[in-house]
């Protein structure tokens, strides 16, 4: 987990890049986290701040 949201977004943007796999970024707690999507349950209390799709042709940021 990270206070910073910047540093969450790269790690986020490269972990994707890096399993080839979508992997969501999310808020809890005040810190900031990454998870791969398929992992997310409905019930899981995350602030979902963006999903890193590394089949997506668009900048990550």
């Amino acid at each position: 987990m990270s206070h910073d949201l910047s540093l969450a977004q790269n790690h986020a943007f490269d972990l994707s890049r890096t399993l080839m796999v979508p992997v969501t970024l999310f808020r809890a707690g005040g810190e900031y986290g990454v998870v791969p999507s398929d992992e997310i349950d409905d019930g899981d209390d995350l602030d979902i701040i963006h999903e890193y799709n590394p089949h997506d042709r668009l900048s990550a940021h």
